[in-house]
């Protein structure tokens, strides 16, 4: 039951901030709520589920931490600034009522975290005592969060320098990954999938983090990223060729001129 009630509220959140967005239009603030709708998803399922309770209330804490935190640094690094030019093109290039198209982007959005989610759910329905699997999880979640909130703080500070502006970010984790905030994201998710991993039936959720790392890793992430950076931005095809583009990895050796 517990599985519908959060399907059915994260459709009507992202219905209601559609509306709001529609009103301002600037489509981008569903980024900012991307994170804090999956604590939403976690608390609903806290209340209605019935399963170990240290087990629920941490992996409520865990994704509350994440998505709030996610949100806060969307929606400070997206303050007084144009709006996301992605969306802007979903609306030019819509057939029929752009507004239409807009609003089931949201709705696929919104379907989307609850499958995502789907992990963070089922767990909290598991009666299994808390043990080894559910430690696991919380060193991978805090792995994960560290590289992602580290990797959004070295980049924040990166541009915050004037003397920076137009140049490459390769430092720090930016190293050895192109994208440490979109690897460490997937990580948090794969961390919070083995809490669930105490039944077989709820293990079936790998879906969640499976979606979560392909839309970071080939769908709505990396390569929306990096479409046109290139001629943007001189330099990043050199930082392209020698640094991996999701996975951590040693940086290849620079090409002497």
């Amino acid at each position: 039951m517990s599985f519908l009630i959060t399907l059915v509220a994260v459709l009507a959140l992202l219905s209601g901030l559609f509306l709001y967005a529609d009103s301002r239009k600037r489509y981008d603030l569903i980024d900012s709520v991307w994170g804090p709708g999956f604590a939403v998803i976690a608390v609903l399922t806290l209340v209605f589920a019935e399963g170990e309770p240290t087990r629920q209330w941490i992996i409520t804490a865990l994704t509350a931490v994440w998505g709030v935190r996610l949100g806060v640094h969307i929606h400070s690094r997206n303050k007084g600034k144009d709006e996301d030019p992605r969306y802007q093109d979903i609306l030019r290039r819509a057939k029929g009522n752009p507004r239409l198209k807009m609003y089931r982007v949201y709705l696929l959005q919104a379907v989307l975290m609850w499958i995502v989610s789907l992990p963070v759910q089922a767990a909290q329905h598991l009666s299994a005592p808390f043990g080894v699997l559910d430690w696991v999880g919380t060193g991978v979640w805090l792995v994960g969060f560290v590289f992602e909130a580290v990797g959004d703080w070295q980049l924040s500070r990166f541009r915050a320098d004037p003397a920076n502006k137009g140049a490459v970010m390769d430092r720090g984790l930016w190293r050895y990954t192109r994208h440490p905030n979109y690897f460490g994201d997937s990580v948090v998710w794969w961390g919070l999938y083995l809490f669930a991993l105490h039944s077989w039936v709820a293990a079936l959720t790998i879906i969640g983090p499976v979606v979560m790392t392909w839309l970071l890793a080939k769908g709505s992430g990396k390569p929306l990223l990096e479409k046109d950076i290139v001629s943007r931005r001189p330099g990043y095809a050199e930082y392209v060729r020698r640094t991996s583009g999701f996975f951590p990895l040693p940086p290849k050796s620079r090409v002497k001129a």
